[in-house]
Parts: structure tokens; sequence; C-alpha cells
């Protein structure tokens, strides 16, 4: 494997930035059996993966 050696100075540039967008309360979900299988009490949380790729 090829050991790169960088010039650039990484101590100037953050390491991360976070978007984190405000998110409302609406409560718990009732079928809790249910929320148990998609892994979140909170009915605004569940965001399934869809499996698609960034590229073409």
């Amino acid at each position: 494997m090829k050991d790169y050696m960088y010039k650039e100075n990484c101590d100037r540039y953050p390491i991360a930035m976070a978007y984190v967008p405000w998110q409302q309360f609406d409560g718990i979900s009732d079928n809790l059996e249910e929320a148990y299988d998609i892994g979140t009490i909170f009915p605004e949380l569940d965001k399934p993966f869809k499996g698609r790729r960034c590229c073409n």
C-alpha cells in the first residue's frame, strides 16, 4: 500500500460540520411492539433506509 505524505497543514480545517434540524415532539407511538421493530418509540424519528446509492 502506498504511503501518502500530506504537505498541507490539516490543523486549520474543521473536523466536521453537522446539520441538525429542529424536531417537534409529537408524542410516543401507540403500538409499542411495532415501535420496537422499527427501533424507536418516537414516530418522527422513523426514517427507513431506502438503499439508494449516491452516484450513477
